[in-house]
């Protein structure tokens, strides 16, 4: 007959992911002629339980490289920008979002510029970006436990008796 067991442990309790993509401006010292690049680098991000939703808090820098004095110079800005994204994320099996809970932020994709064109001495930019979470907590499973003994094999030592028995066999005139 089975009898059930409860097991506590850790695990994915909600999983989420959300993409967007916003707009932001860079203003050069220099009237800038021609972007010659832009990318984006040094991402940083941290997911925290701000009443039962998830709050992502993140930044990261833009650098753009351009060209000026009709595009006969160039120059690389950069500027940091921060943001804040609220995620409610659908728990499973009655689940919910505390302060035990451990949340997992992962980007998905990496902030990347997208489109960028200047407009009166500015430089405008989208960025999109595509952020991951999991929520780690407690849950509970119920194992069935079996109540029969595990079958093992019987292994008997061999006697001397039984070694010697052995020897008594051997032809002496085998390697010859």
């Amino acid at each position: 007959m089975a009898s059930y067991k409860e097991i506590v442990t850790k695990a994915v309790v909600g999983k989420a992911k959300k993409s967007s993509a916003t707009k932001f401006t860079v203003n050069p010292e220099e009237k800038p002629d021609t972007v010659l690049g832009c990318w984006v680098i040094n991402h940083t991000f941290e997911g925290k339980n701000v009443g039962g939703t998830v709050n992502i808090d993140g930044s990261f820098d833009i650098n753009v490289w351009y060209s000026y004095d009709s595009d006969t110079k160039t120059a690389v800005t950069t500027k940091r920008f921060n943001y804040s994204d609220k995620m409610n994320i659908r728990l499973k099996d009655g689940a919910r979002l505390t302060d035990a809970s451990e949340i997992i932020v992962r980007s998905l994709n990496q902030p990347t510029v997208t489109d960028v064109f200047i407009k009166d001495n500015t430089v405008n930019l989208t960025v999109e970006k595509e952020l991951g979470v999991e929520i780690v907590g407690s849950t509970m499973l119920k194992v069935s436990v079996e109540d029969e003994a595990d079958d093992y094999d019987i292994i008997e030592d061999i006697s001397e008796e039984e070694i010697k028995e052995g020897t008594d066999t051997i032809n002496e005139d085998y390697l010859s």
